[in-house]
């Protein structure tokens, strides 16, 4: 299954190590449609599905274990709950989000970019 990540989970952040495993394959950098919405939650970002903007990430092939971690990290479906969505370049990925009330007042990343808020 191929994961669209696009805080901590990616390269060079604090959760890379979920997906930097022999069961994970990097596919490459990706950005969203747009119709979303990026914020900062302090030491990391979610997404509602309402907005805008796309969003930027990195796409990642993972297995059925892996999923279930990062299904556990992200406290899917409670906190945030995983749903297909479809990238810019058409592709069709999984990927995290929050409900609008889990944001409330935190700062709107208006770039779209995690790593360069």
């Amino acid at each position: 299954m191929k994961v669209f990540v696009y805080g901590t989970l990616m390269k060079g952040e604090g959760n890379h190590s979920l997906l930097d495993n022999k069961f994970s394959e990097y596919i490459g950098p990706a950005i969203t449609k747009r119709g979303y919405t990026l914020y900062n939650l302090g030491s990391f970002p979610g997404v509602i599905e309402k907005g805008t903007s796309a969003v930027l990430g990195e796409v990642y092939e993972v297995c059925a274990f892996t999923l279930s971690r990062l299904d556990y990290l992200e406290g899917h479906p409670h906190f945030y709950k995983r749903k297909k969505v479809v990238l810019r370049d058409g592709s069709t990925v999984q990927m995290y989000f929050l409900k609008e009330e889990d944001v409330v007042g935190c700062p709107v990343i208006k770039s779209g970019d995690w790593k360069n808020k």
